[in-house]
């Protein structure tokens, strides 16, 4: 049992659905962006995605991009983003935490180093965008072996057939992706997606969370209401871009975890 393992655990036995928040490491400065994690916790935020900048972010949109470049350009680094989370451990061993990004930064480091620092870090698990299934044995594996839950992408194109590829090594839990595209793109539709969720939950017991396109209070509650939960990425970074103070910041997000815990 992770933490995640453990958090939809207890959120299931209140009968409430999972706020998950995504920050970028370092945006828009190491010392800013350690307080808002820190923050995170008391805002109702159950699961910490902590992005890992990076300088060719294909997947992201102009929001997560340019918060990438912010982090980047204020020398952030992958032990930076470590250590952001051996700071949050020093307080609170329970949230969650999932590095979120891109395979070339841990690919670089060393898969092996790269684990046994994640996991003396406090890191629970691991999203990697641009590592498909067919990859498995390059990182998932070796992460569930050291104790990482893997947490994989389904999105509105993995038809049927690929389903159950995408499926076979995840584990934590599994993120729908609302929208076809980038991050930000558009807003998530509830009614679109209840069908899709619905489709992947008949293939897991893993939760499914939903992320992209949720940029309010009022759409995290529809979209928690028909999944296991929600994810916030592109709205809370863009309140870290127009630099609100952290206090204006964790309020916004405040706000948002209220809505999903109401569905």
């Amino acid at each position: 049992m992770t933490r995640i393992d453990d958090t939809f655990a207890r959120l299931k036995a209140e009968g409430k659905k999972a706020f998950v928040a995504y920050v970028m490491a370092g945006d828009p400065d190491y010392a800013t962006s350690l307080d808002i994690v820190k923050a995170l916790p008391a805002a109702g935020v159950d699961i910490i995605e902590l992005g890992m900048p990076f300088t060719d972010p294909m997947a992201d949109g102009e929001t997560i991009q340019l918060a990438g470049q912010r982090a980047l350009e204020g020398g952030q680094t992958l032990d930076k983003t470590l250590q952001i989370a051996r700071e949050l451990r020093k307080g609170d061993d329970k949230t969650p935490i999932v590095m979120m990004g891109y395979y070339n930064p841990i690919y670089s480091r060393g898969i092996d180093t790269f684990l046994a620092q994640a996991k003396q870090a406090g890191i629970d698990g691991l999203i990697i965008v641009d590592l498909p299934p067919e990859e498995d044995d390059e990182l998932c594996i070796p992460a569930q072996k050291a104790g990482l839950n893997f947490i994989r992408l389904a999105t509105p194109t993995t038809d049927a057939k690929r389903l159950p590829k995408v499926l076979q090594n995840t584990s934590g839990f599994v993120y729908y992706v609302s929208i076809t595209g980038i991050t930000g793109a558009a807003e998530a539709d509830a009614a679109q997606v209840a069908p899709e969720v619905a489709r992947i939950k008949a293939a897991t017991d893993l939760p499914v969370i939903v992320g992209f396109g949720i940029k309010t209070p009022e759409a995290a509650q529809s979209i928690a209401a028909i999944a296991d939960g929600c994810v916030v990425g592109s709205a809370i970074v863009s309140q870290i871009a127009a630099r609100k103070p952290v206090g204006e910041i964790t309020n916004f997000v405040a706000g948002l975890a209220a809505g999903a815990h109401r569905a």
